[in-house]
């Protein structure tokens, strides 16, 4: 049986795209060239791979079963067939995709975008939504980097730390909170919050702080994203703790107040996390050098 891997990298476009118009974008071939390559792949298979459902494309079950194992087979041809080479900036072109905490995609995507561009023209960035369960994504090679507050456990995921932010309390402008002098931590359990979580927990770290000192508070709703909390905050008396670093912008530009938190809570930290197999990527070593400076967060004085 002769293979032609050239099939492959088509079958891990078409199944990541959805859709031969994609795919052929994605590999920088004309449509009819991918609609002929997706024939082939199903001659070879005796599989549909994708059917039409009204106007759009949908994977068969088959195609569903094989994409991780595609992927990664599609990785290790690359490293074999590809050797190490002196990166090309100019020339580069490469797609990476990013699954970043929704907060830190606003603070620092921008940067990285431009300084992406600046140096790379060809290249693109797919920010991903965080999912609510943890996904194996990293290790499937479906995302390049991770950025956000879980240091990853697996040994095969690295990860640093690119800095770290305290949290802070935003309320509205006129909030009683705002109109006195420091809050103290029986004033704010006193208050209704909203806590950030996109598992929807009611509970965290704050409230172990607080048992401690024999508080507890009300929390009256969660919010999946911390712009959506500060949504909240803006039209009532609620209390959102945000990290600072990652919502200053956000609050200022929703007329919120930011009040320090009256409890001795460790630094929130912000984690850049990678598959090992990335580590002598030259074009992936660069975008995490780019991703680094992007991150770093000092807290303000």
């Amino acid at each position: 049986m002769q293979l032609d891997l050239n099939l492959l990298a088509a079958l891990d476009a078409l199944l990541e795209e959805g859709s031969v118009t994609g795919a052929a974008a994605r590999l920088h071939v004309t449509a009819p060239a991918m609609s002929r390559s997706l024939g082939r792949i199903r001659r070879t298979t005796g599989d549909q791979i994708l059917v039409r459902t009204g106007r759009t494309m949908t994977p068969t079950p088959y195609a569903i079963a094989v994409r991780e194992q595609v992927h990664e087979l599609l990785h290790q041809v690359q490293g074999v067939l590809a050797p190490s080479r002196e990166l090309d900036l100019a020339t580069l072109e490469r797609t990476f995709t990013l699954r970043w905490h929704d907060s830190l995609v606003a603070l620092s995507g921008p940067a990285l975008l431009a300084a992406a561009r600046a140096e790379a023209p060809g290249v693109r960035l797919r920010f991903v939504a965080e999912s609510s369960l943890d996904t194996p994504e990293l290790r499937r090679g479906e995302v390049d980097l991770e950025a956000n507050a879980n240091r990853p456990s697996a040994p095969d995921i690295r990860a640093e730390s690119v800095g770290a932010t305290r949290l802070v309390i935003a309320v509205r402008k006129g909030h009683p909170l705002a109109r006195g002098g420091a809050v103290t931590a029986a004033q704010y359990a006193a208050a209704e919050h909203v806590n950030v979580s996109r598992r929807g927990n009611l509970t965290n770290a704050i409230d172990d702080a607080l048992g401690t000192l024999g508080l507890t508070r009300r929390v009256v709703a969660t919010a999946p994203t911390e712009a959506a909390a500060l949504e909240f905050a803006r039209g009532s008396d609620l209390l959102v703790s945000v990290p600072e670093a990652t919502t200053r912008s956000a609050a200022a530009d929703l007329g919120l107040v930011v009040l320090p938190l009256p409890l001795e809570l460790p630094s929130a930290s912000v984690y850049l996390s990678w598959h090992q197999r990335y580590d002598t990527d030259h074009a992936h070593t660069w975008l995490r050098g780019l991703a680094r400076t992007a991150l770093t967060m000092r807290e303000a004085p």
